[in-house]
This record gives C-alpha cells, sequence and structure tokens, in this order.
C-alpha cells in the first residue's frame, strides 16, 4: 500500500471524530502506532511507514501501521474546550483508538512511535499499560523524555497558534520550512511533503494551518515552575515503564538535553541512546539514518 486510508471514529468524552491513517494490512496482529508532534499531524510519518512496511515484506511478516492526527489536528475534529487540548485527553482517546483496532483485529503485538508530543501521549499509555489491550512491546521517544528543557518549550510557545493566514500556499510553506529549521537538512522535495500536509485553503482563497489555533491555550499558563513541576510527575510515570525503549534525539535540540537524555538511559526503562548529528528538535525520521535506526528496533532483520 503506497497510500493510507484515513477512518474516523468518534471521540469517547469531547465528542467529535478522531482521524487515523492507515497503512498496510488491516488484518496483520502485529501494529505499529505512529503519533505526532504538538502542531504536526499524521502524514509525517509517510515515509516511515512505507520503509516499515517494506522491511516487513522483506522479512515476510505483515504489518499495519497506524498514524493518528491528534485531536484538533490534521482531519480530526477540533474540541469545543481549549482546556482539553492536554496530554491526559490525548491518551484518553489513544486508549480509545486501541481498543477500536482490537476489536477490528486483535493486537498479539503493540509498538509506539512518538514523536516530542506523540512520545509524552506514549510514556502516559505505556506507563498505564493494563488499560490497554495489548501492553506496548517496543516504544520509540523521538526527542522527548519526561524532563523537558525550559528553552525549548518557550521557543516552541512562540509560534504555536500563530503566523497564519497564508496568502499563497508558498508563502505557508516557506513559513513553515523557517519555523521547522531545527529539523535539520531535507531536500526541496522532502520539505514540500512533509509540509503540505500542514496547510488547508481557506474560503477566501487563502491558506491557513491545519490546526486549531487553541491548542496553545494550555502552553500560555506553562511557566518554567509548572514545567518543572510536570517533569517530577512524568518522571514517576517513567520509572514505571517496562517497554524495550529507544531513545532519539537530535544532538543539538533544545527540547531535550543530553544531560537529561543520558540520565534516561540509566533508570526507567534503560533505553538505548541514539543521536544525529546537525537534527535539533525533532528528528523527522526521513533521512535514511533516522529510518534505520527506528526499522532496526522495530523489525530486526
Amino acid at each position: 500500500m503506497t497510500e493510507p486510508q484515513l477512518h474516523h471514529l468518534p471521540r469517547p468524552d469531547a465528542g467529535g471524530r478522531l482521524a487515523y491513517w492507515q497503512w498496510g494490512q488491516p488484518q496483520s496482529a502485529h501494529l505499529v502506532v505512529c503519533v505526532h508532534g504538538l502542531t504536526r499531524q499524521g502524514r509525517d510519518f509517510d515515509t516511515l511507514s512505507r520503509a516499515l512496511l517494506e522491511r516487513a515484506g522483506a522479512l515476510g511478516l505483515s504489518l499495519r501501521v497506524v498514524c493518528p492526527d491528534v485531536a484538533g489536528r490534521g482531519a480530526s475534529d477540533w474540541l469545543g474546550d481549549a482546556a482539553l487540548y492536554q496530554p491526559l485527553t490525548y491518551a484518553a482517546d489513544m486508549q480509545a483508538l486501541l481498543t477500536h483496532l482490537n476489536g477490528q483485529q486483535r493486537i498479539d503485538r503493540l509498538d509506539w512511535v512518538g514523536t516530542s508530543m506523540g512520545g509524552i501521549i506514549g510514556m502516559l499509555v505505556a506507563a498505564h499499560g493494563q488499560a490497554l489491550p495489548r501492553p506496548i512491546e517496543r516504544l520509540v521517544l523521538n526527542d522527548v523524555g519526561p524532563r523537558l528543557d525550559w528553552a525549548g518549550l518557550a521557543r516552541i510557545k512562540a509560534y504555536v497558534g500563530r503566523g497564519a493566514p497564508f496568502a499563497s500556499l508558498q508563502e505557508g510553506l516557506d513559513a513553515l520550512r523557517a519555523n521547522m529549521a531545527s529539523f535539520g537538512p531535507h531536500s526541496e522535495q522532502q520539505w514540500q511533503a512533509l509540509n503540505t500536509p500542514m496547510l488547508k485553503p481557506t474560503a477566501d482563497g487563502h491558506w491557513a494551518l491545519h490546526y486549531d489555533p487553541a491548542i496553545a491555550a494550555p502552553l500560555r499558563d506553562l511557566s518554567e515552575q509548572s514545567n518543572a513541576q510536570a517533569g517530577e510527575l512524568m518522571q514517576a510515570l517513567y520509572q514505571q515503564i517496562s517497554a524495550q525503549t529507544l531513545l532519539l534525539r537530535g544532538a543539538d535540540s533544545d527540547l531535550l538535553s543530553r544531560e537529561a537524555a543520558l540520565a534516561m538511559t540509566q533508570c526507567g526503562p534503560r533505553p538505548a541512546l541514539i543521536e544525529f548529528a546537525g537534527v535539533g528538535h525533532a528528528p523527522t525520521l526521513i533521512a535514511d539514518d533516522q529510518l534505520r535506526a527506528v526499522l532496526d528496533f522495530v523489525l530486526p532483520a
């Protein structure tokens, strides 16, 4: 399957629908869930999904890859209450999604790839494996951990929910490319593929970002002190994770310091750490070395 199929299911509590992009074989009992960062959407994982399916095929294995659009992003509905745009809401949505997918085809193996916010959701879900149809077996945390650097969060706060509308698609793409410079080097074709799904046409002929600007609301009240307190709570959850874990980090990341990443390798699930030179927050899992790291962990040859 070279293109994903878009599906929806009702959200459990706050109304609306949750969208997810499905790749591969729906009848496969091996499920890989890929969850995006704060302002991104499920199509971020197109390259990784194709690579996972190619590796699975080469190994004679079946595989289903599901890439949700977290609430308020992509093809998912926006929430009526901005206060619900927070990780506990998203974790409940993912638990409902996994129950739904398990009802379609029993999950015998569950893996998770989470970039930034998607990794935070992954840690919450993995720490409460008893609430899942199947505990997460392999967990990839992409440039994220229980403790996040305030400098990186302050940078993200400065642009989330701002910058639209754009006069043209190209203007929007250029703005996104500037904001996402920390993703590291990409070809023009890669930038186009990565960021075109981030924009949507408006009724007046302009282009807008795909997400609800209200996702920024909870960030406005975040302070350096409250971030430190959240880090303490997340650290306690991180200690409970038993999934085999891989930690990826952009060597120039301003969100996950090298010190924090090294500390993660010494506690909780004690992940292996792989860093990528010339990349900040966050690796897009498009470059060959980044793909290989995930493929070799999830589907070792």
